[in-house]
Order: structure tokens, then sequence, then C-alpha cells
């Protein structure tokens, strides 16, 4: 089970390519960084420390894959990348990572650049390349908001999983004889049901918020609605 698990320990990757992913997260953060000084202001910076605070505190909580005999938490990058926006976010989710490794272990800290470009990158990346298309097509009501949520959770998460296939393919520890489809599809399956528990979470986080204080759901701000189509006009010219 441990090649199930989003949060990589040391030894499940070989040390190049750790090492590669290792600057390929510094320099998407470093990226980050640049481009989120643009957004960040008296609203948005107190609201990246409380996501990045409530990102680690919910993800002290596992909820149980029965289906799949492993349970699951959340990820965050959904979240972050409707409150916070992509490159905010990303640090975020970058932020809780490092601590969770230096401080509880969870994740090793030499696999730390694997875990960041997965769940903090990739994971936010998707999410947010989700939120943008649902918004221009689904009604900005408490219901559509709900629906983009829950959809961008769902499937970052198994995008940030495939991720880790693709590590594990670069420099898998264990021999899988060939079956790295088998990773794929296992890894797919049971992070579609985590990522279940991570949509139903998202929304109703993000429901709650818009409900209370829209002007604080960085996509609702940043994201223009789709501008309606021009309507033909009707009768001839004098």
């Amino acid at each position: 089970m441990e090649t199930l698990a989003m949060h990589i320990s040391n030894g499940i990757i070989n040390g190049p390519v750790a090492g590669i992913f290792a600057a390929v997260a510094l320099g998407a953060l470093t990226f980050c960084v640049l481009r989120g000084r643009r957004d960040l202001d008296d609203r948005l910076a107190p609201m990246a420390g409380l996501v990045a605070a409530f990102i680690f505190a919910v993800q002290m909580l596992n909820f149980p894959i029965f289906t799949a005999g492993v349970s699951g938490h959340l990820l965050g990058g959904a979240l972050a990348a409707l409150l916070v926006g992509p490159w905010v976010g990303a640090l975020c989710v970058a932020v809780v990572l490092v601590v969770q490794a230096l401080v509880f272990g969870d994740g090793g800290v030499a696999m730390l650049g694997l875990n960041i470009t997965n769940m903090a990158i990739l994971g936010t990346a998707a999410a947010y390349l989700l939120i943008a298309g649902l918004l221009r097509v689904l009604p900005r009501t408490p219901a559509g908001l709900g629906v983009t949520a829950f959809v961008s959770a769902l499937l970052s998460v198994v995008v940030a999983s495939q991720g880790f296939v693709l590590q594990y393919w670069l420099g898998g520890t264990t021999d899988l004889g060939g079956n790295l489809a088998g990773l794929a599809g296992t890894m797919a399956v049971v992070h579609l049901l985590i990522g279940i528990g991570e949509g139903l979470i998202t929304a109703t986080t993000v429901v709650t918020v818009a409900k209370v204080r829209p002007d604080l759901v960085y996509a609702l701000r940043a994201l223009k609605p789709a501008a309606p189509a021009p309507v033909p006009a009707v009768g001839g010219v004098r």
C-alpha cells in the first residue's frame, strides 16, 4: 500500500529522479511567487494564511475508502485555487507539505520535490484549469459553484496521482514487471474514490464562504463570465 500513497516516503523513488523533481518544484514555486505577488493585497494575504491553516488542519482528518482498503484526506489544491488563486494556492499547499514532512514525517524529506510537484503544482494547476472552464458555462450560483468545486477537486486528485505514476516509471525502486498500466489504473481508481471526499469537502467549504463573503472567493473575482453571444439584427437596412 505504500506505493498508493500520495505522500511519497523516502526510498520509493530513486535519488536522481527525486533531485530532478526537486528542481522542477523549486522552479515552479519561484514562478508562483513572482506571479502571486501581483495578486497579494490586504484581502488576499490574510486569506492565504487561513487557507493554508485550514488545509493543514483538515488533512489531519482521514476518511476510509472501504472498497479500496485505504484511507484518504484532503489534498487542497482545488480549494486553494478557488479561494486564493492558482499561484498563491500552490504556495499554500507547498507550505503545508513542507511542514508535514519536517514536523510530522508525513512524506519523506528527500521526496519533497516529488510531493510538491504532484499535489501543489499539478493538483492546483489541473484544478484551476477546470475551474476556469466550468465557471464560464455554469451559473454563478451556489449550486454552480458547488458543482465547479466538486468536479475540479475530484479530477485534480486523479491528475496528481498520475504524476506519481510518471515519477515511479522514471525512478521507482521496485520492479513492477512491466505492469505500469496496472499501477496507473489502481492509482486512478483509488484516488477517484478519494476525490469524491475531496470534492465534498471543497464544495461545502467554498459554497459556505461564497454565501457569506463572495468577495473572498478568488475565482469569482478573477474569472469573468463568458460574454453573451451578439444578437443578430432583425429586418432590412433603409
